[in-house]
């Protein structure tokens, strides 16, 4: 008997074996395969003459593998998954050599969470785009995502059950008043309610937080300004026309000169990210959530929320 050469077996006659281990028949494996039944035996019978040995015992009943069988069709098992692993591999690495991620987010975001995790991610894929579309409310951002308009989105939590969603970070609202202002922290109720305040218009997201805080506190939100943009506003508190209750992340870079202190009682947004669930999104995507986990639990943010 000459000696075997293990690397003139093909991946058609390992597959064939294994499929009929799994269908327990040849003619099943041959309609699993969409081949004919006498492909599949050529493919066991070449098999078995480079192996030298008896891998199925054939019977009425079908084909029941030999115990030499089971362990090589376990090593083939074992081969062909490692080539469809070797497959994806190759098809992700191709997939991110082209491309963009859509993200959907709003400027506070943009600002202080994006920049250095996009810097990264074109600094290691300089292939791939990444285009981000702002909104002034998270169900603009939701409403992208859910229509396929954008892959990523930033919103606040909890979101529906559509989403995918991965909590990002816990920015917490402060108060903040013009320059010189002698206040204790917290602010009482009453200094909240009796000093003018300035704050975004009617349906934008943090408004509507903010409404929702002052009612639970048995209060009415009554703006003296409606600003839409959070550097507008606190260029106002500067100038010494009202305070504003704004998020952290939103207010950054707090001026030195404002005063900020805390609420009477805690309020805070959750911010996450979220994908559409069940969606096929392309290898670009994968690869910018990878980075912006990898990127978000290493910043200083992250380490002060």
């Amino acid at each position: 008997m000459g000696e075997i050469n293990p690397y003139r077996i093909k991946t058609s006659q390992l597959r064939a074996l294994v499929t009929i281990a799994d269908t327990g028949t040849f003619s099943d494996a041959a309609l699993y395969l969409e081949l004919s039944q006498s492909a599949i035996s050529h493919a066991i019978a070449t098999l078995e003459e480079e192996l030298g040995v008896v891998l199925l015992n054939r019977g009425r009943q079908g084909a029941a593998l030999t115990p030499l069988g089971q362990q090589i069709t376990q090593e083939a098992r074992r081969i062909l998954q490692s080539l469809d692993t070797m497959g994806r591999m190759a098809q992700q690495s191709r997939g991110l050599h082209q491309g963009q991620v859509r993200i959907a987010g709003f400027r506070s975001v943009a600002t202080h969470v994006l920049p250095e995790v996009i810097r990264k991610f074109r600094s290691t894929y300089p292939d791939l785009s990444v285009t981000i579309d702002e909104s002034h409310h998270y169900h603009q951002v939701e409403a992208e995502v859910r229509h396929g308009r954008a892959d990523v989105g930033f919103t606040y939590l909890p979101t529906t059950s559509e989403f995918d969603a991965w909590e990002l970070l816990r920015d917490r609202y402060v108060a903040l008043f013009p320059p010189q202002t002698k206040i204790v922290s917290p602010v009482s109720w009453q200094t909240l309610t009796q000093t003018p305040i300035i704050t975004a218009p009617p349906g934008d997201c943090c408004r509507e937080l903010i409404e929702r805080y002052f009612t639970k506190a048995g209060y009415v939100l009554t703006p003296a300004y409606e600003v839409r943009e959070d550097s507008t506003i606190i260029s106002l508190v500067q100038q010494g026309l009202g305070m504003t209750i704004m998020a952290k992340l939103a207010a950054e870079p707090i001026p030195p000169d404002l005063t900020v202190v805390e609420l009477p009682g805690e309020l805070e947004r959750v911010i996450g990210v979220i994908q559409l669930s069940e969606a096929l999104l392309p290898p670009p995507v994968y690869a910018f959530m990878d980075l912006l986990k990898q990127v978000w639990s290493e910043s200083e943010l992250a380490l002060q929320t």
